[in-house]
């Protein structure tokens, strides 16, 4: 099904290309350094015999997206203070429509306000 995209002016063409390599480096570095700590842990886990603690890529996932989730919301990711209510209830309804049109999660997001 083909959209009604407006044609772009040159000049929105080249933002919307500087802007889309930025996001593909920017997931490729984040990918890098999720995959970089998992190992780093992994080895430091073994040196010390622990290696069934290890924690997995997922666990470090959870941390980039938590302290993502607080920046997006004006809060400090350390001490989760000064987040913005307004802001934190639009990035979980967001959430919560992906889930439910992307992957058919059973969710009633919340309403819109």
């Amino acid at each position: 099904m083909a959209e009604n995209v407006p044609d772009l002016t040159l000049a929105e063409r080249q933002i919307v290309d500087v802007i889309s390599r930025a996001d593909r480096k920017l997931a490729a570095a984040v990918s890098r350094a999720l995959e970089d700590a998992t190992e780093r842990a992994a080895e430091d886990m073994r040196a010390i015999g622990q290696e069934d603690a290890a924690p997995a890529l997922h666990y470090f996932a959870a941390v980039v997206h938590q302290r993502m989730y607080c920046l997006m919301c004006g809060a400090d990711p350390d001490t989760f203070e000064g987040g913005d209510p307004e802001t934190a209830y639009h990035v979980i309804r967001n959430s919560q429509n992906i889930a439910r049109h992307y992957w058919s999660a059973d969710i009633e997001p919340y309403p819109a306000k």
